[in-house]
C-alpha cells in the first residue's frame, strides 16, 4: 500500500477508533462495574489482577482514572494504595499515547487538509497552538500542569504525544501532576465504608481548585519569559 493512501486509511481507522472508544464509555458506566469488586477485596491477590485489568482496558472504555483510584484505595488502603494507583495511570496512559503518536504523523498531513466542516483550519490551529504551549512550558512541566488541571486524562495525553512529547517526559510529569489528585482519592476511598466511584465529594471541589491554581504557578514563569520577549519594553 502506498504511503498517500495508508495516511488516510490510518486517519480514518482513528476517527473510527476514538468514536467507538466514546461510544463505549457512554453504554459501560465504572460505577457498576467498579463496585462489583467490592467482594473481591478480601482476596488481595485476585483484587489486584482484576484492578490490572480494569487500568489496562480503561483508555477502551474512556473512563476517568480517579474512580479506579477510589477502588484501590478501598482495597489497599493508603501507604500501598497510592504507589500502585500512580503505576495503573503511568501503565493506562501508555497506549493511549501511543496510539496518538502512531495516528497524528507526517503521513497524515493530507488526510487533515481533506476534512470538510473547516475542521482541518481547527485542527491545524489547535495543534499549532498545544505545540506552543509545550515549547514555552517545556515538555515536563507542560504535562505537569496539565494533569493538575482539570482536564480529562485522555485529552492530556493526546496533546502531549501530538506536540512530540518524549514517553519519558510524559510518565514524569503525569507522576507528579497526578499525585494530589491521587491521594485524594485513594484517602478517600480507603475510608468508605463500601465502595464508591462517584467521585472525591466536596474535596473535589477544594481539589481543583488548588491544583488548578498550581498549575498557574508552574506557568506563571514561561508565560513571564514569553511575554518579555514578545514585548523588549518589559524589559
Amino acid at each position: 500500500m502506498p504511503p498517500s493512501a495508508f495516511g488516510p486509511r490510518r486517519a480514518l481507522l482513528g476517527a473510527v477508533v476514538a468514536v467507538s472508544i466514546v461510544a463505549a464509555g457512554l453504554l459501560l458506566s465504572p460505577t457498576a462495574t467498579l463496585a462489583s469488586l467490592e467482594s473481591l477485596a478480601a482476596d488481595p491477590v485476585l483484587f489486584g489482577l482484576v484492578v490490572c485489568g480494569l487500568y489496562l482496558v480503561r483508555p477502551l472504555l474512556a473512563w476517568p482514572t480517579t474512580p479506579l483510584a477510589l477502588v484501590v484505595g478501598y482495597g489497599y488502603g493508603v501507604t500501598l494504595g497510592v504507589p500502585v494507583a500512580l503505576i495503573g495511570i503511568v501503565v493506562t496512559v501508555v497506549p493511549v499515547y501511543l496510539a496518538a503518536r502512531w495516528v497524528t504523523t507526517e503521513a497524515d498531513v493530507d488526510a487533515v487538509s481533506a476534512l470538510p466542516f473547516g475542521l482541518d483550519t481547527a485542527l491545524e490551529r489547535t495543534g499549532r497552538s498545544v505545540t506552543r504551549y509545550y515549547e514555552t512550558a517545556g515538555p515536563i512541566r507542560g504535562v505537569t500542569a496539565s494533569r493538575l488541571a482539570p482536564i480529562p486524562s485522555d485529552i492530556a495525553t493526546c496533546a502531549a504525544a501530538a506536540s512530540g512529547v518524549s514517553l519519558r517526559h510524559l510518565v514524569v510529569g503525569t507522576v507528579i501532576g497526578e499525585l494530589p489528585w491521587t491521594i485524594a482519592a485513594v484517602v478517600v476511598g480507603a475510608s468508605a465504608a463500601t465502595v464508591t466511584t462517584d467521585g472525591i465529594g466536596e474535596l473535589g471541589g477544594l481539589l481543583a481548585i488548588g491544583c488548578t491554581l498550581g498549575a498557574v504557578l508552574l506557568l506563571a514563569g514561561p508565560v513571564y519569559r514569553l511575554a518579555r520577549t514578545h514585548n523588549p519594553r518589559t524589559a
